[in-house]
């Protein structure tokens, strides 16, 4: 293997050979703010999975190590994110008892899964799969997720048990329990949200105010959560407040992520893999959209098909340290990016930093109350809610807005489970449905020019013998019939048309089954005394097309151009153009 497509493989060997003292410095520094914020960030999420707080360090620590090594992006931080933590959830619940060893195994296993099927895409080369999932559908999946999310630890807050699946449920279920709020409880879920919610806005622009620069305030915000954590902990240890129905993490293992075996049964792992697969299409369309809003801030180029190699060496290495499926996170990557993070490198000290944490800090929060990590998890996921989608898609697209909302009610109300299948298939029946009807333009010549335009749009002439058609879509299977009907209904409906022009300038693809509509269409025509002809066919389409029944029983001609077509089909349309033109 030459050392170039070692490098496409290895990225590391690729910037490590310019790694240099200033590159470490801003990636230590980096390294440091992410540090301060994972580390309350990742017990939440694991809670939030049913899972023991040091799941989320360890599902923070081997699996950024190896995305250093694998990945493309130099500001991704990878670990447990709140979308995934919840469909983790969802999954393992179907086939495991929370709190129990075969749910962790579970975990395990659905880590493994979708390691496996992420480096599958990425040694196939198939990243572009992730480009038929629509983004307002995926952002209406995070928005009900957001609620479902936030919802779920409103019994954490309150101190009370609220179960189920769905939005539904879930304000069923604490409705039912409100009166046996744990009034300590309470009030250290509502301080420490308010606490988080007034730190994510208003801490900085105060600190700026007060005179410290914009590095020291940054990092000061960013370990706002870890001061919420300090104090909440330390008023259960001070005042016994566990003793009074605080539910608090407790005993944390003092280790590093252990090595840990995924169950390898095939009842199991058929019953894991659809939700596998589903969470890596998540996590991977999340993870890309960062990696590249932010490289692009830079010029930097992230590669889709090494991403999911990385992503997939991640969620695998979760699978034997303990962890659980893990993917890139909007707010840690931000994060990451706005500290000055400028290699992979950054993670790796990461890390480091939450190994350390694990070693020395886990004997100290096993005071840490169970709200305030609710809490932690309620600023986090609200920011994710965009209901300004739904505005956004009716003013653009009711098919969107259409698909958007099913969506959104789906995820609600059935859970995330079908939520995310629903926008799966959502976004490709969108795909389907808006590329089966193509839009079709007649089109006519623009006086003094050798251009094109709608009939419908432009003062264009035509002539009532030549039927000029421009389809813009390529064509295959879904919409082939479409313009077979389409055609058939235009001839039908007038009588002087002598010949057909289809203008290819936009058709960059055509299938076997548009070929065969062709041919109908050609052959059709024949029958009717018409002449089929095609103008501005792509090099690479009409390779295809060469030796093929449609060019050798074609009745007309394939032009270069379409004025060259109007030129030899209607030379008294072109005479009309040039003396309009020169009136």
């Amino acid at each position: 293997m030459t050392a170039a497509r070692l490098a496409r493989y290895l990225p590391v060997l690729d910037w490590g050979r310019r790694y240099d003292r200033s590159a470490f410095a801003n990636d230590l520094i980096a390294a440091v703010i992410v540090t301060i914020m994972l580390i309350p960030q990742s017990l939440a999420y694991a809670l939030l999975a049913g899972l023991p707080p040091e799941a989320g360090l360890y599902a923070s620590i081997v699996p950024i190590l190896l995305y250093a090594v694998f990945g493309t992006s130099r500001a991704l931080a990878v670990g447990p994110v709140a979308v995934v933590s919840l469909m983790t959830a969802a999954a393992v619940g179907e086939v495991a008892q929370v709190g129990t060893a075969d749910y962790a195994t579970a975990a395990l296993t659905l880590a493994l899964l979708s390691g496996l099927f992420l480096m599958a895409l990425g040694f196939l080369r198939l990243g572009f799969l992730a480009n038929f999932l629509s983004h307002p559908v995926i952002a209406g999946f995070i928005t009900a997720s957001g609620l479902i999310i936030a919802a779920s630890q409103v019994g954490n807050i309150m101190g009370i048990k609220a179960e189920g699946e769905t939005l539904t449920g879930l304000v069923a279920s604490i409705i039912g329990h409100v009166g046996n709020a744990n009034a300590p409880t309470l009030v250290i879920g509502i301080s420490a949200t308010a606490f988080l919610f007034w730190v994510r806005k208003g801490l900085k622009p105060l600190l700026r105010k007060a005179g410290m620069g914009p590095r020291g305030a940054d990092i000061a915000t960013k370990a706002g959560p870890v001061a919420a954590v300090a104090v909440s902990t330390a008023a259960v240890w001070v005042l016994g407040l566990d003793a009074l129905g605080v539910k608090v993490v407790g005993d944390v293992p003092q280790a590093l992520p252990p090595f840990t075996l995924p169950n390898f049964s095939l009842d199991l792992i058929a019953q894991l893999a659809l939700p596998a697969v589903l969470i890596s299409i998540i996590g991977f369309v999340e993870s890309i959209s960062v990696a590249q809003t932010l490289a692009a801030k830079k010029r930097q180029r992230v590669i889709s098909d090494q991403e999911l190699i990385g992503l997939g060496a991640a969620n695998i290495g979760a699978a034997f340290t303990g962890g659980y499926p893990v993917t890139g996170g909007f707010s840690r990557s931000v994060v990451n990016y706005d500290a000055g993070a400028e290699t992979p490198a950054a993670g790796a000290f990461t890390a480091i930093g939450l190994a350390i944490a694990a070693l020395a800090l886990t004997p100290y929060i096993h005071d840490l109350p169970k709200a305030t990590l609710a809490a932690t998890i309620i600023v986090a996921v609200l920011s994710l809610v965009d209901f300004g989608i739904l505005k956004r898609a009716w003013s653009y697209s009711r098919a969107d807005f259409a698909a958007v909302t099913a969506t959104i009610l789906l995820t609600l109300t059935m859970g995330v489970s079908a939520g995310v299948t629903a926008g799966v298939a959502l976004s490709v029946l969108l795909y389907l449905y808006k590329t089966s009807r193509p839009h079709v333009a007649e089109v006519g010549l623009l006086p003094g020019t050798q251009h094109f335009r709608n009939v419908k749009r432009y003062d264009v002439l035509t002539q009532p013998s030549l039927l000029s058609l421009r389809v813009d879509e390529s064509l295959y299977f879904a919409n082939a019939r479409f313009l077979e009907d389409l055609i058939a209904d235009r001839v039908q409906a007038d009588p002087r048309i002598r010949d057909v022009v289809l203008m290819c300038s936009a058709i960059n693809e055509i299938d076997l089954s548009a070929l065969e509509s062709l041919e109908a269409i050609n052959g059709r025509l024949h029958e009717m005394g018409l002449r089929f002809h095609l103008s501005e066919v792509k090099g690479p389409v009409m390779d295809r097309l060469k030796g093929t029944h449609l060019l050798r029983d074609l009745t007309g001609e394939v032009f270069l151009s379409q004025y060259d077509a109007v030129r030899a089909l209607a030379p008294l349309l072109v005479r009309a153009a040039q003396a309009q033109a020169a009136e």
